[in-house]
């Protein structure tokens, strides 16, 4: 993929922001994948030699991995970052806090924070909303040299079984489109990154009826936001042709929604040598399953 596909404004903003803002009161009794990959994430940190005096959560939401990582790392100032202003103002309310705690309403692709202000960038499930290649390079300019990123997104057979189902009824988008593990590793090394490693992670959510998917999802936020989303209400007879579509996967009574997870660190580059010389890169790694060690 081109580094112009990558970067294609996929999204409308403005109704992100709503389909977030109104999430954010049940988004963290809804949220159960995004809180079970996020914990996943953190754990990472174990093999990862990394003491931050500053860190980024970006696309906190309602600041569940934001108390998290002000637990783990508490002598660091941790600044939660969301588009969703509401979610912001949920995160403030929530219990858990310590002192060293900034809430800021902000777009990942154009941040607003100073260059070279962090030590730590955590991202879980939000970059896929936005441009890739332009969010690393905001995630490139506000880390420090030698800082670290650590997130995860989404790959392409995430939803495939509605992304199947809504084709079976018209052309029109209805399921945002994710980018692969390898053109993440390369929007990584073209921005800059060093010692990038991904991997991947599958996981499958069971429903008894496809409305129950399709609203735990605007339960969430992850509504479509798509630019080129089709407006108007769906009509009976298309509700009905959607389901009987998803019928098809049912299987021991349960209707699956798979997701694919990819999970992703690399280091900011040092500052240049005198002779103007950067450190050698190590090659791009990628693991297929399972956690990797840094």
């Amino acid at each position: 993929m081109s580094e112009s596909d990558r970067q294609a404004p996929l999204v409308d903003k403005a109704a992100l922001r709503r389909h977030f803002g109104r999430a954010a009161a049940a988004y963290e009794s809804t949220a159960v994948l995004q809180d079970r990959v996020g914990q996943n994430l953190l754990e990472r940190l174990d093999f990862l030699r990394c003491t931050p005096e500053w860190i980024l959560d970006l696309g906190a939401g309602t600041g569940l991995q934001s108390r998290r990582l002000n637990r783990r790392f508490p002598k660091a100032r941790v600044v939660a970052v969301d588009i969703a202003h509401p979610m912001l103002l949920e995160a403030r309310r929530r219990k858990g806090w310590r002192q060293r705690q900034s809430f800021c309403q902000g777009d990942a692709e154009a941040l607003p924070l100073r260059s070279a202000s962090i030590d730590l960038v955590y991202a879980n499930l939000c970059l896929q909303w936005s441009a890739l290649d332009q969010t690393l390079a905001e995630i490139a300019r506000v880390l420090r040299p030698g800082g670290l990123l650590l997130f995860t997104t989404l790959g392409p057979d995430t939803l495939t079984e509605l992304r199947q189902s809504f084709a079976a009824v018209d052309a029109q988008p209805h399921v945002h489109p994710f980018l692969d593990m390898h053109d993440v590793g390369d929007s990584l090394q073209q921005r800059g990154f060093v010692d990038p490693i991904l991997d991947v992670d599958h996981f499958s959510l069971e429903y008894g009826e496809l409305a129950h998917l399709l609203r735990e999802l605007r339960g969430i936020g992850a509504g479509n936001a798509l630019s080129g989303r089709a407006r108007g209400l769906w009509t009976p007879r298309r509700w009905r042709a959607l389901s009987a579509a998803y019928e098809r996967w049912r299987t021991h009574g349960r209707l699956p929604a798979h997701y694919e997870v990819i999970y992703a660190h690399a280091w900011a580059p040092e500052p240049r040598d005198v002779r103007g010389e950067t450190p050698a890169r190590a090659p791009l790694r990628f693991h297929p399953r399972g956690k990797a060690a840094g």
